[in-house]
């Protein structure tokens, strides 16, 4: 490489760098967010489980196991599930012209779905879908910060998400997946609603994680709508 190819490559670095910083934060690249609905009580859930876990540390990808209840009644009970990831669920059917939920379904960036089960399913829905394109998000010094952006509807909600990051074996001895160990990835264990962003650049305090989970904040139109930004640590 010419010595003015090497200072024209250093001059475009910190020009990308100064892009990525406003007013000393530094945001993260934009995420594509892949949510997966899933049940240890449904005996077609495996294939896309081990699919969410192909692509989990792809680059840019923020791949989430939303445990549901709604199959607890054949037997054995989700040891995950939480009846607010049912909802965030059910919310999202009617904007997917779905007419109810269904396991497994991935679901990314809060507009575009897909059974999930299927090889290369969900890396095919990652690639037509992209990634967010909504306003700047960061997770640092224990503040979120969101930068100024549309708020389709005139206002978002922000969301935190505390998951356990990694793969996670759960033997299940009753129901349709009697005998079976079964793996997920990236499992969510809570999901709260911190408050709203309506356009204009905002930060919000983001409480301390406990249990050694990870974090993660969803900056998404109410209702089951777009998510319009994501940040991760």
């Amino acid at each position: 490489m010419t010595g003015f190819n090497l200072k024209r490559s250093a001059m475009l670095a910190a020009a990308g760098a100064a892009l990525m910083t406003l007013g000393g934060t530094a945001f993260a690249q934009p995420l594509t967010v892949v949510e997966l609905f899933t049940s240890q009580g449904c005996s077609s859930c495996p294939p896309a489980n081990a699919n969410l876990i192909r692509v989990k540390d792809q680059p840019n990808v923020l791949a989430l196991s939303f445990n549901v209840t709604y199959w607890d009644y054949l037997g054995w009970k989700d040891t995950f599930g939480r009846e607010e990831f049912t909802q965030r669920q059910v919310r999202y059917e009617p904007s997917l012209g779905r007419s109810g939920p269904f396991t497994p379904q991935v679901v990314v960036n809060g507009d575009a779905d897909a059974v999930g089960a299927a090889p290369g399913e969900i890396e095919q829905l990652i690639s037509s879908s992209g990634h967010t394109k909504g306003p700047s998000l960061s997770l640092d010094g224990g503040k979120i910060t969101i930068g100024a952006g549309s708020a389709p509807g005139g206002k978002a909600d922000v969301w935190l998400v505390r998951y356990n990051k990694g793969v996670i074996e759960v033997p299940v001895a009753r129901g349709e997946n009697t005998g079976r160990t079964l793996p997920h990835a990236n499992v969510v264990h809570s999901l709260t609603k911190l408050g709203s962003w309506s356009g204009d650049a905002t930060s919000l305090p983001l409480p301390a994680a406990s249990g050694g989970l990870s974090t993660a904040v969803l900056v998404q139109s109410p209702g089951g709508g777009p998510i319009l930004a994501a940040a991760a640590n």
